[in-house]
């Protein structure tokens, strides 16, 4: 006999997966496309991509007429001040992230999404005093052992993973108080860095140092930065209505995996045994932090009654 056929939740979860493969793989991807602006500084990439992202946005959310939270957090102008803070951050971490693929430093990155997770569970203890598990505690330790060897070993810091990781994880602290949707937040965030972004680029016009409109093919990449930005936004949204968030958790690894391959086989970045050693640590520190989420998933499911 032939197989049932899906249930339409089977087929929907089916479809979230797709979607959540769709938006880590771009996201891992984007050292290819930040490699094409030769010549072209990190800050100015930065500033057209907050520039352009919101012109894109603005066309987006009217498309899929999603501006009444927009039009509510706007309302309420007192409510603004988390909102300038994710996009403070959220700033911080695209320009540090394209200033590591312009240094190819691109393991360096990887190793910052990476340590990501690990890192909101340090600042969900620190800051909103929740209870850390064992194996998350280990974790944790396996992380901050991980660094001090770089330390030790190399005499330097691994700076742009740890900014990297602390700028997203403290954003996604402050993004959790914060009532928007993805996509509403992300217009809003970068609404608020607007004029800051007219202001740069205003600036590098007068001082004759801007790129924009020098060739076609700088200018397209320049624009495209914006919608690069979106895209993989709206396919993890359509994840996040459609999976666990076990699940996603597992999925995001595929972010920084494709961003380490990269660094290794397209942009030919040395691995030293030190940084071998370094990304070895994190992901047994990965291994325990997921197996610890997944049991604590587990004894959260109720059982049926026998």
């Amino acid at each position: 006999m032939l197989a049932a056929s899906s249930s339409p939740a089977d087929r929907e979860a089916r479809r979230g997966v797709i979607f959540g493969l769709a938006a880590y793989s771009m996201w891992g991807c984007f050292p290819l496309f930040f490699a094409l602006f030769e010549g072209v500084p990190a800050y100015e990439i930065l500033i057209h991509r907050v520039l352009w992202s919101c012109l894109f946005l603005v066309g987006l959310v009217t498309l899929l007429g999603r501006w009444a939270p927009i039009r509510e957090a706007l309302g309420q102008p007192r409510r603004l001040g988390r909102v300038l803070g994710c996009a403070l951050l959220i700033g911080l971490n695209w320009g540090l992230y394209i200033y590591s693929v312009e240094t190819r430093q691109v393991l360096q990155a990887s190793l910052g999404y990476f340590m990501t997770p690990l890192v909101n569970v340090a600042l969900g203890m620190l800051v909103l005093r929740e209870t850390m598990h064992r194996l998350q505690g280990v974790a944790v330790a396996l992380a901050a052992t991980a660094i001090l060897t770089q330390l030790v070993m190399l005499g330097e810091l691994p700076w742009i993973s740890l900014a990297l990781a602390f700028s997203f994880g403290t954003y996604g602290l402050l993004r959790k108080q914060v009532p928007l949707d993805g996509l509403s937040g992300l217009f809003v965030e970068t609404l608020l860095l607007l004029p800051l972004g007219l202001i740069a680029l205003g600036w590098l016009t007068q001082a004759e140092l801007s790129h924009f409109l020098e060739g076609s093919r700088v200018t397209l990449l320049l624009v495209a930065s914006g919608v690069i930005t979106a895209l993989p936004l709206l396919a993890f949204a359509g994840a996040a209505r459609r999976l666990r968030l076990a699940t996603l958790g597992f999925l995001m690894y595929i972010n920084p995996t494709i961003q380490f391959l990269i660094a290794l086989l397209v942009f030919g970045e040395p691995l030293s045994g030190v940084q071998l050693a370094t990304f070895v640590m994190i992901w047994t520190g990965l291994a325990l932090y997921s197996w610890s989420a997944w049991q604590g998933r587990l004894r959260e499911t109720p059982q049926p009654a026998r």
